[in-house]
């Protein structure tokens, strides 16, 4: 048995205070004693709880289960005659002193507005302003601080409320909308960059006001389905907000003279453009032939779904001298028609600075090779090339190219080779020249041979440095690729995440699919080398 002094010893040594550490200042500096929060450290970050609250005891607890049962019972009415008895008298224990109730800020108001608003921004940044700033502005004083910094409204997209709505009643909503921007615009939209407007019928002349008179930051403008833009509300935009650089005004009913107007104020200092073909659009693209937008560097003219059935004609070397500086030019769907050169014309100096060209159309248009290299016989660094629909393109010409890094090849045919008669041979040219730097390449529809697309593909077994192959995406559908081709592709080709071979004759069946991801792609190789070959 121990001695007194042995256990004397022992309860010094009990009670005596353990050193405090630089890691226990710390998380008393994060959640100080009496705050209501404890910190509890978890794999990838901090979880901040809230106590439970002061421990009770243990005639506490009891006297919390009686009371509710107590106050179920009904008490019993004595029998007549008799005096009903006194109740006993029970010890209650005393109610444990309430510690002092503060005002708790929470911890929302310990984090500092300038972390909160970076918070904010990130979020922003991944799906937008609204809803999310609309709904953090109702959840405390310190979150709408925050919420309201027009830092974070610096992309907005504003839809009519009239859109797909009756008539009746659209005036009194309209101008319920209209006071609400009035208050938005220099409250929020102060530094307001990209704003975009979607089927607003007969209120975008004031919206556009206010956009000049609040938002002198606006770089880009979008206006989707709107009807009754006037010339004057667009000279009136490009005058107030001097960075103004893009425009788009794909479906949207807007008068020519009214982008002239904005083109001969701000064409200047234009960078991007997107129009939708309507018979205003010569004199559209009169004035970038004129050299008013010497700065443009994106043109994009579509016709939507249905395509223009009288042919545009394009001056392509005017095109070249208006805009120099062009990197995309995108004619989509589209029926046009270069205009003939003269004799003894010299040619255009070419697009310099082009990296995309995308013709591509759902039905047989007039490219052909001598206006592909009227396009792009000074185009070094093009990028990407689009020739989905152009039949009349062959790989003969497609090498005479000067681009050397081209990237992403599209060729392919949709609907539109059933009445044509396709090059049987030429696609060895188009990977020899580019193996070493394609990553997406599309052949579908056309009609090489066999022998021709196995010589073609075999471009990517062998590449300078020995290097792996960048391809990552593959068009195979509708060739006659054999199935020891597309083993040898796929073996060769490690990064490769995206392989079509629908309707591809010569394959087995159950392997004539789209194979999206590398475990997909991996599979097909299995099977290819597993499964016997078609008859």
């Amino acid at each position: 048995m121990a001695s007194p002094a042995s256990r004397k010893v022992r309860r010094r040594a009990r009670a005596a205070p353990r050193a405090r550490s630089a890691e226990d200042w710390w998380w008393d500096r994060l959640a100080p004693s009496g705050s209501g929060y404890h910190l509890l450290p978890s794999d990838s970050m901090l979880l901040v709880l809230s106590e439970p609250g002061p421990a009770r005891t243990r005639a506490q607890r009891r006297a919390a289960r009686r009371t509710p049962r107590a106050a179920r019972r009904t008490p019993r009415q004595p029998p007549p005659g008799r005096a009903a008895a006194k109740p006993k008298a029970t010890l209650r224990p005393d109610p444990a002193p309430s510690p002092e109730e503060g005002p708790d800020a929470g911890w929302g108001d310990r984090i500092p507005l300038e972390i909160l608003v970076q918070i904010f921004g990130l979020l922003v940044a991944a799906d937008g302003p609204m809803p999310f700033l609309g709904r953090a502005a109702r959840v405390c004083r310190r979150w709408q601080e925050a919420a309201s910094q027009p830092a974070l409204w610096h992309t907005v997209t504003l839809s009519s409320p009239l859109a797909g709505r009756p008539a009746k009643g659209g005036v009194k909503a309209e101008k319920k909308l209209l006071a609400s921007l009035e208050w938005l615009m220099p409250n929020r939209f102060s530094q307001l960059q990209r704003l975009t407007l979607i089927h607003w019928k007969s209120q975008v002349h004031p919206v556009l006001k206010l956009v000049g008179e609040s938002c002198p930051r606006l770089t880009f403008l979008k206006l989707s389905g709107c009807h009754g833009v006037t010339a004057d509300a667009l000279v009136m935009l490009a005058k107030a907000c001097c960075q103004l650089h893009s425009l788009d005004l794909q479906h949207s009913m807007v008068e020519s003279t009214a982008v002239v107007s904005f083109l001969e104020e701000a064409g200047s200092r234009m960078r991007k453009l997107w129009l939708t073909y309507s018979s205003q659009t010569t004199a559209i693209l009169g004035a970038l032939l004129g050299s008013c937008c010497p700065q443009l560097q994106v043109l994009e003219v579509s016709s939507g779904i249905n395509r223009n059935s009288i042919p545009l004609q394009l001056p392509v070397e005017a095109l070249q001298k208006g805009c120099p500086q062009l990197q995309v030019l995108r004619l989509l769907n589209l029926m046009w028609l270069p205009k003939p050169l003269g004799r003894g014309v010299a040619p255009g100096p070419g697009f310099p600075s082009l990296e995309e060209l995308c013709l591509a159309s759902s039905a047989c248009n007039f490219v052909s090779n001598e206006v592909l290299g009227r396009l792009l016989h000074g185009s070094p660094n093009l990028r990407l090339l689009d020739l989905r629909g152009c039949a009349r393109i062959t790989p003969a010409g497609l090498q005479d190219l000067p681009c050397r890094e081209l990237e992403q090849l599209h060729l392919g045919l949709y609907g539109t080779s059933d009445r044509l008669t396709l090059a049987k041979e030429g696609s060895p040219l188009l990977t020899q020249k580019w193996c070493h730097t394609l990553r997406e390449l599309d052949l579908s529809g056309q009609g090489f041979s066999e022998k021709d697309l196995e010589q073609a593909l075999a471009a990517f077994l062998s590449t300078p440095g020995g290097s792996h192959p960048a391809l990552c995406s593959l068009n195979l559908r509708g060739t006659r690729v054999t199935p020891s081709t597309v083993s040898s592709v796929i073996s060769s080709c490690p990064g490769l995440l995206y392989l079509n071979l629908e309707s591809c004759r010569c394959l087995p069946r159950g392997l004539k699919r789209a194979y999206r991801g590398l475990e997909e792609v991996q599979w097909c190789l299995e099977q290819l080398l597993t499964s016997p070959l078609p008859s």
